[in-house]
């Protein structure tokens, strides 16, 4: 965290990160299926969001 210089960039980097860890990392061993395609489409929604953006 130290590499930035300016709180306001470490919020934009935290908030694009949290979306694209939410996206990829679901650990789908500790889901049931449909809780994971929820889970999964939650995500995918809220990454559209942000690309349009």
């Amino acid at each position: 965290m130290q590499r930035f210089r300016r709180m306001r960039s470490l919020q934009m980097f935290a908030a694009v990160y949290a979306s694209v860890s939410n996206h990829f990392n679901q650990e789908r061993h500790l889901y049931s299926r449909q809780s994971f395609k929820l889970h999964r489409a939650a995500a995918l929604a809220e990454w559209r969001l942000l690309g349009s953006a």
